[in-house]
């Protein structure tokens, strides 16, 4: 059974063109740019990620060596800050209250623990510096006041964050860190907050 009884006319041929044409290019755009084009997108995705992620290491290696290096300074120099008398915790509230009070800030004190007349107050601290050099500026302020304190462990955060204003990406900072202000109970005066002595051994 014949199906075309007559062959197509020049109109009809270049509709039929015509339609070949947006068939093929809706092919090409569903089969093969859109695929190349979001495996181009997850690339760059993931590029940023690493390179935030690279930054936030080379960041910690920075902030290590600059601990280590400032370590190394305070065994040869000697200066090593003195030991309160407890009960200093209004003193140690009102210091982080100088050093971080620009900041948004949290903190957390553990329970005292007491080995003999050795005292530590230890606590967690998180805050919102604008930026690197400002988390330093409060640790090494916290390191170099007049009471002893020792920093164990930082953590620096960048957050990414889409900013309307500027139409694209900005960026916020966390920081965190433990660390633990020591007295002594010469000179101190006991009281209900201060635990037992540890027994030896």
């Amino acid at each position: 059974m014949k199906i075309l009884s007559r062959d197509f006319t020049t109109k009809e041929k270049v509709l039929i063109g015509i339609l070949l044409v947006i068939i093929l290019a809706f092919l090409y755009y569903q089969f093969v740019d859109q695929p190349i084009t979001n495996a181009i997108e997850k690339a760059n995705n993931e590029k940023a990620n690493n390179e935030i992620e690279l930054e936030s290491v080379n960041i910690k290696i920075a902030q290590l060596e600059k601990m280590k290096k400032e370590i190394d300074r305070i065994k040869a120099e000697g200066t090593i800050s003195p030991m309160p008398s407890y009960n200093n915790s209004k003193a140690v509230n009102d210091l982080l209250n100088d050093v971080i009070g620009d900041y948004s800030y949290s903190i957390t004190f553990a329970n005292l623990t007491r080995d003999g007349n050795l005292v530590r107050r230890e606590f967690s601290l998180e805050f919102a510096p604008p930026d690197f050099s400002a988390m330093v500026e409060v640790l090494t302020a916290l390191e170099k006041s007049e009471f002893r304190c020792l920093i164990d462990g930082i953590d620096f955060t960048r957050i990414r964050y889409m900013n309307a204003e500027r139409n694209g990406y900005a960026y916020n900072y966390q920081a965190k860190t433990t660390a633990t202000f020591y007295e002594t109970m010469v000179g101190g005066t006991p009281d209900s907050g201060l635990p037992e002595v540890k027994p030896e051994g």
